[in-house]
């Protein structure tokens, strides 16, 4: 049981670096770190964005659940 939960944490984690990296908004570096490139306009996220952004909360929640059950699982 152990080792299908630390695949599975593992799987979803690559998973989730990817997702995350797909979503950064424009491609200078100062933006990746955390700068604006944007000028401060809010956009709303559309079709395959919104749809991006629904599976990375859907699997961080599942990564957390996972992580949590790991530690409290016995032995």
């Amino acid at each position: 049981m152990g080792a299908v939960l630390q695949i599975s944490s593992i799987v979803i984690s690559i998973v989730l670096i990817v997702l995350i990296l797909l979503q950064v908004k424009g491609g200078a570096l100062g933006s990746l770190l955390g700068g604006d490139a944007g000028g401060g306009i809010a956009r709303t996220r559309r079709g395959l964005e919104k749809t991006l952004f629904r599976i990375t909360i859907f699997l961080s929640i599942s990564f957390l659940g996972i992580a949590l059950f790991a530690v409290s699982a016995p032995g």
